[in-house]
């Protein structure tokens, strides 16, 4: 590693801690105020309330990255540009493509920090600090609690339930897709009106059978459904519960279990992208850092000039995703288009400033040389 590196390293691991610290401690103020009056309400200690937010800090790390990454990108390259340090770089011999190389590697680094937090610190940190939010601070006791809209696999069943009341052990709305062997087709599916959780088997009640091969349809008042998940282990699910939640590899498996059983999947299968899109653009805000760069070497203007930009890149990403949701483009063009709109905008600039500086040395050289 050459001493340049380090050098700059150091600079944007300092400009990084700094920033990340003024906007996670935002982030947790802003949050803090508008939660205050639950927890003192409810009289909840100094220690639980320390460790929500201690839970929830990998969560707003993950989501604040890109912008975090950006501001400190910027703000490290306009220090070096008013110090005359890229002028002392370019004398030397480093160009400028050497610059963005390193921008590159290092956004590349936090890009997996990033999906890291998200995709593991972030998902367990999330889990713990929404039931301390349910259980301690709203008095959502076990009993009372209930979720809706669950999906899981046991076996060769695929299960919804509309309605599940966890801690008691009941279901209503229940629907059971049974496959094959295979996996590649549905072999019957189960409607239930209600069930209930026993020690071996789920009893469902109302129920009608249909084989999709024959249309044969089988009215029962009751069926046993050899299956023995326990309904308690959903308790940090609720009504409110966002895909976003789910961590990467289990929206994967999600994704690929449904597809089988002929769900429709475009909503899981953007969000997944949109996972491994939204790690990518810490990168996308390292090469705007270098766009806005060859544009003004202004701090201030730069900063400001970023942060619309982040917004724009934030409203396109969400307004693209939920297209891809509902299906109205491919779910992977919803999920990367703010990427690759950035990346091509910001790419296309970086290079048309190389190339200009390339010919205009060039064409100095040559003038040196005839006189």
């Amino acid at each position: 590693m050459t001493l340049l590196t380090r050098y700059m390293l150091r600079q944007n691991f300092f400009l990084m801690s700094l920033i990340l610290g003024i906007g996670t401690a935002i982030y947790l103020l802003t949050d803090l105020f508008e939660k205050l009056d639950d927890f003192i309400e409810v009289g909840l200690g100094f220690s639980t309330v320390a460790l929500y937010f201690i839970c929830k800090l990998p969560l707003i790390i993950s989501q604040i990255l890109p912008a975090v990454f950006l501001l400190s990108c910027t703000v490290q390259l306009c220090v070096m540009s008013r110090n005359k340090e890229l002028v002392a770089l370019q004398a030397g011999g480093v160009s400028f493509v050497s610059l963005a190389r390193f921008i590159l590697y290092i956004g590349f680094f936090w890009a997996v920090v990033q999906l890291g937090f998200s995709q593991y610190l972030g998902v367990m940190g999330d889990v713990e600090s929404r039931r301390i939010w349910k259980e301690e601070v709203k008095g959502e006791v076990a009993e009372n609690m209930t979720a809706r809209d669950i999906w899981f696999l046991e076996d060769n069943y695929v299960i919804n339930l509309q309605v599940a009341h966890l801690a008691k052990g009941k279901a209503e709305g229940v629907t059971v897709m049974q496959l094959t062997d295979s996996g590649n087709a549905i072999k019957e599916v189960i409607k239930a009106t209600g069930a209930t959780v026993q020690a071996n088997d789920w009893l469902l009640t109302d129920v009608v059978r249909t084989q999709p091969g024959s249309y044969a349809v089988t009215n029962s008042p009751e069926f046993v459904l050899p299956i023995k998940q326990k309904l308690a282990v959903f308790k940090t699910v609720s009504t409110n519960t966002n895909l976003n939640r789910l961590a990467l590899w289990e929206l994967g498996a999600a994704i690929d279990r449904l597809e089988k059983s002929g769900s429709n999947v475009e909503a899981l299968r953007t969000t997944y992208h949109q996972k491994i899109a939204y790690a990518a653009a810490v990168v996308i805000m390292g090469l705007v850092a270098l766009m806005l760069l060859t544009w003004r070497d202004s701090l201030y203007i730069n900063v400001s000039v970023g942060l619309i930009l982040t917004f724009a890149f934030y409203a396109l990403f969400t307004w693209f995703g939920a297209l891809g949701e509902r299906g109205f483009i491919n779910p992977v063009l919803g999920a990367w288009f703010s990427n690759i709109l950035f990346a091509t905008v910001t790419l296309g600039r970086i290079l048309w400033y190389t190339r200009s500086r390339v010919k205009k040395t060039s064409s100095m050289t040559l003038s040196g040389s005839n006189a």
